[in-house]
């Protein structure tokens, strides 16, 4: 039996890349322990890349989803993403 795995990264349109939390913080005007909190209570898909604990990475589509969920236009993000 072979299982063909697809990344995250794979999924997103070529040449976009995955965000990481400093980036969504950045974006949204909070600090990164409110993203944390946000990818741990499940609000914010999120993935791991490397070994150990590794960094945390969420796609744009993830993104997209998130500030559609909540109503933020991405005309009030503090950089264009």
């Amino acid at each position: 039996m072979h299982v063909e795995l697809i990344s995250h990264a794979q999924t997103e349109a070529p040449g976009a890349h995955p965000l990481r939390v400093k980036d969504i913080a950045t974006a949204l005007r909070v600090d990164t322990s409110t993203i944390y909190a946000e990818i741990k209570a499940g609000r914010l898909e999120s993935y791991r890349i490397g070994t150990g604990r590794g960094t945390i990475r969420v796609s744009r589509t993830a993104f997209a989803q998130y500030l559609a969920a909540r109503g933020i236009p991405t005309s009030e993000l503090a950089v264009t993403l």
